[in-house]
């Protein structure tokens, strides 16, 4: 489009524009909005909250207040020592250091002056506890439930859950409440909350025609909209940037595509963009993703709508995108299932595999890695262990008394019935281990050995070959009340399961190269004024790695705020000459 098409078209002003309306974008928006200045969010989705809304809604940000509240106290050295470890050689020391300082900061911001609100377990540890740095609990916190009757109208527009993730549709808040319902035939108290949490939720579904006791990624994306609009920030739904606008080398703006027709934004102070990286571009996934050569050997539980976006308007203005780390994305293993509509679901396996009387295989019928380690590793393992010019797939195996304790994948345990996800093929069960291998084109004889060698030494608690239940991540995703060893029990009694996982992505690494600020540097290394980049649009600080629940959500909030708090201070600077 041409400079005299440009001033041909509507005009509108602000001081900072925030592309994307998940937790980072709302943090800056908020974070700017709390500071004075004229702040407009566009959203490309007709709904807002993006990867948040259908999120764990965990964050991992060390040293809060949250954490000193329980007794937990941390140097920032110590985090800085994990983190250094785990980013290895794409340690970024000025970003992280930023994000230390930082994140504590707007925990406090967001809890005592907006409508944000966190729990924080007394032992979440980290993924990597044992390595130097690490931690037993107090660095991972997760949203606390709110009413969506609080939005208003506004609710109607809010991302919906992962329907995988859900129960007839309700969202289950992390740790006590599963627990419940995976107690509900065991325990009279864990009936009665169960009974009490569906009809609470039916009643909702009628009068409102969705649940309204959000939970997890849904609460966190609630609680920021509701914030927004205490700030009465404005939000243009279905309003895609189609491309920023530079002058004399800085970014002023953007043409947005509103309602049929183009406007073009002036931002006074700066553009923020967070458009939830590239879990949907298939052309950057086949350059990224050495799994997925075509970009189609892939398969993400994100929005559909992230696409790239927020890299691309980067790159066109002179930005950089970083393609060094290790790993281009935060790995997940998922399933592919078939929804009772006949639409295609994908399924991440967060806990599940940890869990006693669970192993993985490859199609060669041998283990591969430690199933209670985090799905980033797991995936690492199943990469590794992958025959060349073979899918990368594992199969997660049990037989039918774990299958109806736990449930296994989007296989809900008792009393739930299985029959649908047996005749789709989901679930995969054979009468004795050889039929089952046969089914899921398993190499039986190999798979046969493989349980033989593991159930030797299971009933004692010991996995011999990985040392399932050996970290404090394992047990923690286990069975407490199992013993000896809360994730291990011996694969004994058909009929036997197996569900078959491919690789998927909890969010992109492979952002925007961006300083300790947020702004959005070049290939030289040189700030390009006026753009600024947070969350998976923003190259994670993690280096390519894992290190704990919450590793995007928290960076997200906190460099959101960062950058919302950088362009305050420039217009105050601004103003003041």
């Amino acid at each position: 489009m041409t400079g005299i098409e440009h001033n041909a078209i509507e005009t509108y002003e602000c001081d900072v524009l925030v592309a994307g309306s998940g937790c980072s974008g709302m943090s800056a928006a908020i974070t700017a909005r709390h500071r004075g200045l004229e702040v407009l969010i566009v959203e490309k989705e007709p709904r807002f909250g993006g990867t948040t809304a259908r999120s764990g809604g965990w964050l991992w940000i060390p040293g809060t207040s949250l954490a000193k509240a329980y007794g937990i106290e941390e140097t920032p050295e110590q985090a800085r020592t994990y983190l250094r470890h785990e980013a290895g050689n794409n340690y970024d020391a000025a970003r992280v250091d930023a994000f230390l300082s930082a994140g504590p900061e707007a925990v406090d911001f967001f809890t005592t002056k907006t409508a944000l609100r966190f729990d924080m377990p007394l032992v979440f540890p980290d993924y990597h506890a044992e390595a130097p740095g690490g931690a037993q609990g107090g660095r991972s916190m997760v949203t606390r439930p709110f009413d969506g009757r609080e939005l208003g109208d506004q609710i109607k527009t809010l991302g919906m859950p992962l329907p995988e993730l859900t129960v007839f549709g309700m969202m289950l808040g992390s740790g006590k409440e599963i627990i419940h319902f995976m107690r509900v035939t065991k325990s009279l108290t864990s009936a009665v909350y169960v009974a009490k949490r569906l009809s609470r939720h039916l009643m909702d579904v009628l009068r409102y025609g969705r649940g309204m006791t959000l939970t997890n990624g849904n609460a966190l994306a609630g609680r920021l909209a509701k914030s927004a609009l205490d700030l009465k920030i404005p939000m243009w739904l279905s309003s895609p940037v189609r491309e920023l606008t530079v002058e004399n080398g800085a970014v002023t703006g953007a043409i947005v595509s509103r309602e049929g027709r183009e406007v073009r934004v002036r931002a006074r102070q700066g553009v923020v963009l967070a458009c939830g990286g590239f879990p949907h571009d298939v052309a950057r996934r086949g350059k990224m993703f050495p799994h997925a050569p075509t970009g189609n050997e892939h398969y993400s539980p994100g929005p559909t709508g992230n696409t790239g976006d927020g890299l691309r308007l980067a790159e066109a203005a002179g930005g950089h995108v970083e393609d060094r780390l290790p790993n281009a994305a935060a790995w997940v293993p998922v399933s592919l299932t078939t929804r009772k509509d006949g639409s295609k679901g994908v399924m991440p396996h967060f806990i599940d595999r940890a869990k006693p009387g669970v192993i993985a295989v490859m199609r060669d019928g041998k283990r591969f890695a430690n199933e209670g380690n985090s799905y980033h590793d797991f995936v690492q393992a199943m990469i590794k262990a992958a025959k060349p010019g073979e899918e990368i797939a594992a199969f997660l195996v049990c037989d039918h008394k774990t299958l109806r304790r736990y449930g296994l994948g989007c296989v809900p345990p008792f009393p739930m019935p299985l029959g649908h996800h047996l005749k789709t093929g989901y679930l995969m069960r054979g009468d004795t281990l050889e039929a089952l291998a046969a089914k899921a084109g398993i190499d039986a004889k190999a798979f046969v050995e493989t349980v033989k060698q593991f159930n030797a030494t299971a009933p004692l608690g010991h996995d011999a070959a990985f040392g399932k239940g050996s970290k404090a991540y394992n047990r923690y995703q286990g069975d407490a009340l199992h013993g000896p060893n809360p994730c291990v029990a011996p694969i004994e009694n058909g009929p036997f399961y197996a569900i078959k996982m491919v690789i998927g992505d909890l969010g992109t690494y492979a952002g925007i190269v961006t300083d300790e600020n947020a702004r959005a540097l070049d290939a030289e290394g040189r700030v390009i004024p006026g753009l600024y980049a947070a969350g998976n649009d923003m190259a994670s600080i993690m280096g390519g790695n894992y290190p704990g629940a919450g590793i995007t959500l928290g960076p997200a909030l906190t460099f959101g705020y960062i950058a919302g708090r950088h362009l305050a201070d420039s217009a105050a600077r601004r103003d003041a000459a």
